[in-house]
């Protein structure tokens, strides 16, 4: 089994964003990045695969400017067996890097893909189900178990209400959620070798595909201060303020 983890380079997790001056994104200078949450779960998940003796190559795959390298050296060091730099825009819509991973996917015709259900920065979610469409294969989304027993791959994720279990047999496209597994620390000697490592670099504007992005962002902003709590003495008081003050958001 040829595995393909997808990964996103995204300000992390502890920083606190702040939008530009002129609001017309997130201010990324400075910003400290790293790998997004979800897709460290998702390589955790292909790295134990491969140390089962289940998969045969972990292949680790980014799309961006050079900065995403440095996730690349991350994922090697924590055991991928190889890593693919697709060079393109830093703002690539969820579209654009399912067809990328489309062509990733059938040239090294790995049979499972791996990626987060979303990513923190743009939260859409979008990727694992268009991949899947594009290449036509079944598709599993936020999952939070996983087993592989033979050709089956056997699942469980989390819904309104409880759990639902899949059986997937073949090829797949699978998302992972943050229950799925917890991911290892990076050690400075592995980070080290990772370093000199090779890194394939992939010219994205060569492969033809369209690649230009369906939506616009017009405005950034910081979200409004949330209004104080009221305590109320009695529950008609509740109802009432319910009834006349309370506003509906749509």
């Amino acid at each position: 089994m040829k595995i393909i983890v997808s990964i996103k380079r995204v300000v992390d997790h502890n920083v606190q964003v702040r939008p530009k001056n002129d609001l017309s994104g997130v201010e990324l200078a400075g910003a400290r990045m790293s790998m997004n949450p979800f897709d460290e779960n998702a390589l955790e998940e292909a790295v134990r695969l491969k140390e089962q003796g289940i998969a045969s190559e972990v292949i680790a795959v980014s799309f961006g400017e050079t900065g995403v390298q440095e996730s690349l050296r991350q994922a090697l060091a924590l055991g991928a067996t190889c890593a693919i730099w697709g060079q393109a825009p830093a703002k690539l819509d969820s579209l654009a890097v399912a067809s990328l991973l489309q062509h990733v996917v059938e040239r090294e015709s790995a049979t499972l893909v791996l990626l987060g259900k979303q990513a923190i920065d743009d939260d859409a979610g979008q990727t694992p189900q268009m991949l899947a469409a594009l290449l036509d294969w079944p598709q599993a989304v936020a999952v939070s178990t996983l087993k592989v027993e033979g050709d089956r791959l056997q699942l469980e994720r989390e819904i309104d209400g409880g759990t639902e279990s899949l059986e997937i047999q073949g090829s797949a496209v699978i998302s992972a959620d943050l229950r799925l597994n917890a991911p290892r620390f990076v050690k400075l000697p592995d980070l080290m070798k990772a370093k000199r490592l090779p890194i394939e670099t992939l010219d994205c504007a060569a492969l033809g595909l369209d690649l230009a992005p369906r939506m616009r962002i017009t405005r950034v902003e910081t979200p409004a201060p949330r209004a104080a709590g009221q305590r109320v003495s009695s529950v008609a008081e509740l109802i009432e303020k319910l009834r006349h003050e309370a506003q509906v958001i749509a």
